[in-house]
């Protein structure tokens, strides 16, 4: 099987990004999975390998186009620039570092120089610029590697995925922007990429509702009566198994999300705060929706343990399996799907007993 090319972004080099990455590698059975390219710094690594104490060896390359197999290695996104490094702390500078990563991996992603896309966390305020404008690595990246096609914020841990129908939006924000357009487009994504990342043959989706109760009748809100519940039905009369709404509180609370193979929230934190409880520590963010594979720890920058050796890297080294799996899952899908074989079958004519010959496609029968 081929060994599969992950890129790295350092994200904030105050927080625990390095940290993860280098605990994650010291085990050498992770470099015969994969060959591992971080964008960042040698220096700041070194810095931070020195902070825990941490023996975790790396090469340094010029791009990932050279990359050693068997080893960690490091394209130097930086030369000879100092960077200053101040654990726990947002600085412009750590920002800009941030920055400077990100654009040099999507740029050789872009190139083909490697398979997925695996990002340490960033600081979203600080991080801001006259080039990223963004509310986070979701929307950065879908615009500049989506050729068109719309993001879907999943996280998954074992069995358990949530997507979000809206991401980063304030809370004021979030009830105008469910529509019937966005509940059609995020439905039909997950249900893809159920379907071509995680290889589930028939997915049953569960949808929850925007407001308390699932709105009451209209009596605390319409969006279930007038969008949501409308958009459903439709489209499992076009063959995807969604149901719902369900209210979020009893529908987690009562472990019913364990039926479904996926669950739509309608935003951030009403997906986000039952999973974190469920799944913190092996929690990983996955982009779906778009042609380049990208995953992320559930966790942030951890400013508070950064550079003391205590973060845990479980959920940065899930994030490095799951794109892997995905990735391969992909292939094996799409060469599955390339030339479909032609089949043919009998109708039955409204007008005679006779017989005639029909031709379709296997991807006309999905």
């Amino acid at each position: 099987m081929r060994r599969i090319k992950v890129g790295i972004t350092h994200g904030d080099i105050n927080g625990v990004g390095y940290e993860v990455i280098l605990k994650t590698f010291e085990n050498p059975e992770m470099l015969e999975l994969c060959t591992p390219v971080v964008y960042g710094s040698p220096k700041i690594a070194t810095y931070h390998r020195k902070a825990f104490e941490c023996a975790t060896n790396f090469v340094v390359k010029d791009s990932a186009k050279n990359a050693d197999e068997g080893s960690l290695n490091i394209v130097n996104c930086f030369g000879d620039d100092e960077i200053k490094i101040d654990f726990g702390k947002s600085t412009e500078e750590a920002g800009k570092a941030s920055y400077i990563a990100l654009k040099r991996a999507v740029e050789e992603f872009r190139k083909g120089y490697f398979d997925v896309l695996v990002t340490a966390p960033i600081n979203k305020n600080n991080i801001q610029n006259d080039n990223f404008h963004f509310a986070g690595h979701t929307e950065f990246i879908e615009s500049e590697l989506g050729e068109g096609q719309k993001a879907l914020m999943i996280l998954m841990s074992g069995s358990l995925k949530v997507a979000l129908a809206t991401t980063h939006l304030p809370i004021s924000e979030v009830a105008p922007a469910i529509t019937k357009e966005l509940i059609t487009e995020k439905i039909n994504s997950l249900n893809q990429s159920l379907h071509r990342d995680f290889m589930i043959d028939n997915p049953r989706i569960a949808v929850l509702s925007l407001n308390p109760h699932c709105g009451d009748g209209g009596l605390i809100g319409k969006e279930e009566q007038n969008v949501i519940t409308p958009t459903i039905l439709e489209l499992f009369e076009q063959g995807i198994r969604c149901f719902g709404p369900y209210a979020a509180d009893g529908f987690f609370g009562s472990g019913n999300y364990t039926h479904f193979d996926a669950i739509l929230a309608m935003y951030h934190d009403q997906g986000l705060a039952p999973f974190k409880v469920l799944a913190m520590e092996e929690g990983v963010n996955f982009t779906a929706g778009l042609p380049v594979i990208r995953t992320s720890p559930a966790h942030g920058t951890a400013y508070d343990i950064a550079g003391k050796g205590e973060a845990s890297e479980s959920s940065f080294r899930d994030a490095i399996y799951t794109a892997i799996d995905i990735a391969r899952n992909r292939a094996t899908y799409d060469e599955a799907y390339a030339h479909p074989l032609q089949r043919q079958y009998y109708e039955k004519r409204d007008d005679s007993d006779k017989l005639k010959l029909d031709q379709t496609t296997e991807e006309d029968s999905l």
